[in-house]
């Protein structure tokens, strides 16, 4: 059940983000995953004690920042990478792209060997597996050239599946750090480095599976110092 909004005096927020902030509630307290279904528009409006119109504009917030997704005919459900836009820090618009490259790769380099060795020491069984699961998507699309343009995407998730393993609440906020970065640097090289993906790839998913955070932590190095590399020849 979602908290009604009945007492406004004192709150100068608008209607429709304190509904935003209830669904996102709802959505939290009852551990909805990607693709689940959401309440329609009536039932919504009923539990928060608000006009359909707010529901509507609370809806479009959601969707603005990723939380939801409005399937036309279908309904509305929680989005896929719930939360996560594509640039919410604002990277597009600093200009000099292969500056931005080296300044995120110097972040990259400081920051995921810790979230490497952090996931090694705390990933589930059911996260690693995931992790195992987006590392053979990206080699599935780095070998079947005619998919090539899905190959950034996976590798995106991958190093995002291995965040999730640290259980750490802050890193969802610092992951454009390194979306943003995979993403340019396939828009600034055509020379991918395929075959140094997949092997540095596959050396952070056995360090992760043993669980052993020194290992991790250099393999993820590794990985990052070769496109470095790269990134420094451009």
């Amino acid at each position: 059940m979602i908290d009604r909004i009945s007492n406004l005096k004192g709150n100068e927020r608008p209607l429709s983000e304190q509904a935003a902030d209830q669904i996102q509630k709802y959505i939290i307290d009852h551990q909805l995953g990607a693709g689940a279904k959401m309440p329609n528009e009536f039932e919504l409006a009923a539990q928060l004690n608000v006009g359909r119109g707010t529901i509507r504009e609370a809806e479009k917030l959601l969707v603005s920042r990723n939380v939801l997704e409005i399937q036309h005919g279908r309904g509305t459900f929680v989005a896929r990478n719930t939360g996560i836009v594509d640039d919410p820090l604002g990277f597009a618009y600093l200009g000099d792209e292969k500056r931005l490259l080296r300044e995120l790769f110097q972040i990259r380099l400081r920051l995921e060997p810790w979230i490497a060795a952090l996931a090694a020491e705390q990933a589930t069984e059911e996260k690693l597996a995931e992790v195992m699961r987006c590392g053979e998507n990206v080699e599935v699309h780095i070998h079947d050239m005619q998919n090539e343009e899905n190959y950034l995407p996976a590798d995106q998730k991958f190093h995002i599946s291995i965040a999730a393993c640290t259980d750490n609440r802050i890193l969802p906020i610092l992951i454009p750090v390194i979306t943003y970065s995979v993403h340019l640097i396939g828009k600034l090289t055509v020379n991918r480095l395929y075959q140094e993906t997949i092997d540095t790839h596959r050396k952070i998913m056995q360090a992760l599976q043993a669980h052993d955070p020194d290992e991790a932590s250099k393999a993820m190095e590794e990985h990052l110092r070769i496109n470095d590399d790269l990134i420094s020849s451009l």
